[in-house]
């Protein structure tokens, strides 16, 4: 299995050498292209603020603008540097820092570094269980029952080190990042029966992007208060402040008003048979009325289906399987009847929609390179038009867990053949929360789902 690491590149200052291999003559056409470029950009640039509602393209925005109204939640941007890291906190008031001394940007990359060894061991663990069961079915023998069991072996002790690989990071990020950030905003308790929850939205840099901010937390320990971000707050995330700013924004009419898209595909070649694809379509299926839901199901769901129908509905659901390349993340996206729909193939659409669920594998999951760029599936969709995204950080193994959580959210967030999006942020925080109080020492099961949107 291929070593794919992140690493912290120190600052360094390098010596000029004296000897240069061309001289000013040479360098001086090349100096001229580059300024003749520069003026054909200023005037490109000139040229499309000149346009309507682009008079600030690639302009800073003022900060009043990127403020959060009062009556939500801040913003808390973990700040990651090699020289210090902060959690910049952005509320209606203003902009505030609250240092993290026990953060730094090598810590952060070997969390992250563990996280993905153990994460890639156990998607290793399961591909193999898979492939002998496939290799052995019908062979009743001593050899093949043999190869079975040493196969779940591996696959228990895989599961397990992850299980322990969470506890540990969930209680280290607390530590270092989310305990602070909570005390500085005076978030100390769980909210009393009946009482709304207060909002927090995250916007993770460097290897922090890749890792359960809002899971965070000694779930294992009685301590009250809980110590924990799920027992004192509903988790969001968002890439950008100004991503933020823009989920926030009415969505108008549509032509996909009050209809749902619903894709399933439950037997990929070369991926685990998904068994809760049906499950989770006949739950959509009591709840929207068939006049409002579209269901792309097995072979109907490819990829130019997918993208079309996309087009005429303010909601969808994704359950099938999902992947992501951590060195190349564009590349990732949902596995269809006929292949990937990508983070590209997304990214180049406009959909105007209201919410997206993806019942699917490392839909939130970035890449390793450009940790700072915020390209997953999740992300594309939310900058391409879906103001609240469910996603999954890593592999959910297609359990009764997610089943069970993705048919709790639906029951919440769909009346009367409606689904209200604005309601799903809580939504998922309550099923997550049931299912972590369940389940604690599984954190696998509870900390993968993830909300991005306002």
């Amino acid at each position: 299995m291929a070593t794919l690491e992140i690493r912290i590149v120190h600052s360094t200052r390098e010596t000029v050498p004296q000897q240069m291999s061309h001289t000013w003559h040479d360098a001086a056409p090349a100096t001229d292209r580059r300024m003749a470029l520069a003026r054909e950009w200023d005037r490109l640039v000139a040229e499309v603020r000149e346009l309507p509602d682009l008079a600030d393209f690639l302009k800073p925005l003022d900060l009043d603008t990127l403020l959060p109204p009062a009556t939500e939640g801040p913003v808390v941007v973990v700040n990651v540097s090699q020289w210090r890291c902060d959690a910049i906190i952005v509320d209606h008031t203003g902009v505030a820092s609250r240092p993290l001394p026990d953060l730094t940007a090598q810590s952060a990359a070997d969390w992250a570094n563990r996280y993905l060894r153990t994460l890639r061991a156990a998607e290793q663990a399961a591909g193999d269980l898979d492939a002998v069961r496939e290799h052995r079915q019908g062979d009743s023998g001593m050899g093949g029952r043999q190869a079975v069991q040493r196969a779940e072996r591996a696959m228990a002790a895989a599961l397990q080190a992850t299980e322990a690989m969470l506890t540990d990071l969930v209680a280290w990020l607390w530590d270092v990042a989310a305990e602070p950030v909570l005390d500085e905003l005076g978030l100390h308790e769980t909210p009393p029966p009946g009482a709304r929850w207060p909002r927090l939205w995250w916007c993770p840099t460097g290897p922090m992007t890749l890792l359960p901010l809002h899971a965070a937390g000694h779930h294992l320990s009685r301590d009250r208060p809980a110590r924990t971000v799920i027992d004192r707050v509903v988790s969001s995330y968002t890439p950008t402040l100004r991503a933020l700013r823009e989920a926030r924004r009415p969505l108008g009419p549509t032509p996909g008003d009050h209809r749902m898209l619903a894709v399933g595909v439950s037997d990929t070649e070369g991926q685990p048979s998904l068994g809760g694809v049906t499950s989770e379509l006949a739950a959509l299926a009591e709840l929207m009325p068939a006049d409002r839901l579209t269901m792309l199901i097995g072979p109907d769901a490819t990829r130019d289906a997918t993208r079309e129908q996309l087009v005429g509905h303010r909601w969808a659901h994704f359950s099938c399987h999902g992947t992501q390349d951590l060195r190349d993340p564009s590349r990732g996206g949902l596995v269809l009847s006929d292949g990937t729909l990508t983070v590209t193939d997304i990214a180049a659409g406009q959909y105007h929609a209201d919410f997206v669920g993806l019942s699917a594998c490392k839909t939130a999951t970035g890449g390793v390179n450009l940790l700072d760029e915020a390209i997953s599936l999740s992300a594309a969709l939310h900058y391409t038009g879906y103001r609240h995204v469910i996603g999954t950080l890593w592999s959910v193994y297609d359990s009764d867990h997610t089943t069970r959580l993705f048919r709790t959210l639906y029951e919440e967030i769909i009346t009367d053949g409606c689904l209200y999006p604005h309601r799903s942020a809580h939504a998922l925080h309550r099923a997550t929360r049931a299912l972590r109080d369940t389940a604690a020492d599984q954190p696998s099961v509870w900390t993968p789902f993830t909300h991005t949107g306002p």
